[in-house]
């Protein structure tokens, strides 16, 4: 039999009676209330009864009264499950996540969990599952994000130049001018019967289905946006070309307020920098670097409209495809504060003429 354990006599009934009147946590009030008995000449059976537990336990919490006080009775937060992984292993896998996957040898494009997980074990020799490597990569503040396309023959350097001339471009517009400047970005996207597939809930184990079409009628939606004021101007077209973009840059200076300037950034596709572009009065063209498409946030506009709005869909005519593009943009034009989420850009808005 277990020795007697005495409460500590700097305590008494009275004093964890008015500690259990005033304690909110039901658990911590049973338990005062249970030492409150033994201080009143109770038994220790009539303490673990009125408490709701075993001899056993009423000793643990007489244990960790005696050694804390009132407070040794509050449930501390649980540690849980030791991690798997040291400190050493996290920055390798760190390292490995950054490094990404190399093809020929781990027969894999991009890092899913479960080829981490058999890295993990060629590497470590440990089993670990899915969901616990997942805590360890949020907990190192990694999450499953949409990359920004970037071309495979990008050059950093050209793109960091042209950020840091970013400033002194738009003073020389500004003062050539005289004029306050619209920020604007501009770009196509082609929107076709041939159309992309996205993720979708399903039930776990199964395979959902999505109808995909291999018809071939499409149409171009020329976009741009001005991601400062929330605003967007776009024309849909059947033709990708040199008359199409005069267009929409028509459809663009209707766009800017009266008074002011636009600075259209776009890409050096064919149709934007031939000398054969007609470019309206209030506008100024600047071709971004070439195969830098991470800089053009309306590349984002299409990925949000395609994942979201566009994709999943059969479109029955060429009329049809026009009426989705230009419904979808609409809808886009009436949310201002979307535009400014996805196309605001620091290099290019981070400051103000």
């Amino acid at each position: 039999m277990a020795t007697p354990i005495s409460l500590r006599r700097d305590f008494d009934g009275p004093m964890l009676r008015a500690l259990a009147l005033s304690e909110k946590v039901g658990s911590v009030t049973r338990r005062l209330l249970a030492l409150v008995t033994i201080y009143d000449g109770g038994t220790r059976a009539d303490a673990a009864r009125l408490g709701g537990v075993g001899p056993q336990t009423l000793r643990d919490w007489v244990l960790r009264f005696n050694a804390k006080g009132p407070g040794g009775l509050v449930d501390g937060k649980s540690t849980g499950r030791p991690s798997l992984l040291d400190d050493a292993q996290r920055r390798a896998l760190v390292a490995m996540v950054e490094a990404g996957p190399i093809p020929a040898i781990h027969e894999v494009v991009r890092w899913r969990l479960i080829d981490l997980a058999q890295w993990v074990f060629d590497e470590y020799g440990l089993s670990v599952t899915k969901q616990i490597l997942s805590r360890e990569l949020r907990a190192l503040g990694y999450r499953k994000l949409s990359a920004r396309p970037r071309h495979h023959e990008h050059d950093e350097a050209a793109v960091a130049a042209f950020k840091k001339k970013v400033p002194d471009l738009l003073a020389d517009i500004a003062a050539t001018t005289e004029k306050p400047l619209e920020l604007w970005f501009q770009d196509e996207a082609r929107i076709g019967q041939k159309n992309k597939i996205t993720r979708r809930w399903a039930e776990r184990g199964t395979r959902p289905f999505a109808l995909k079409d291999q018809r071939t009628a499409s149409a171009y939606i020329f976009g741009a946006i001005c991601p400062a004021l929330g605003k967007a101007a776009s024309l849909v077209m059947p033709f990708c070309n040199t008359e199409a973009m005069a267009l929409h840059l028509q459809e663009i200076a209707l766009a800017v307020e009266p008074g002011a300037h636009a600075v259209l950034f776009v890409d050096q596709a064919g149709w934007h920098v031939t000398a054969k572009l007609q470019v309206p009065e209030n506008m100024t063209l600047v071709p971004l670097p070439s195969k830098s498409p991470e800089l053009n946030p309306v590349e984002n506009v299409w990925q949000y409209m395609r994942d979201n709005w566009l994709s999943n869909r059969i479109f029955k005519s060429y009329d049809d495809i026009l009426d989705h593009c230009c419904f979808n943009w609409n809808k886009l034009v009436e949310r201002p504060w979307l535009i400014m989420s996805i196309g605001t850009r620091q290099w290019a808005h981070g400051f103000a003429f």
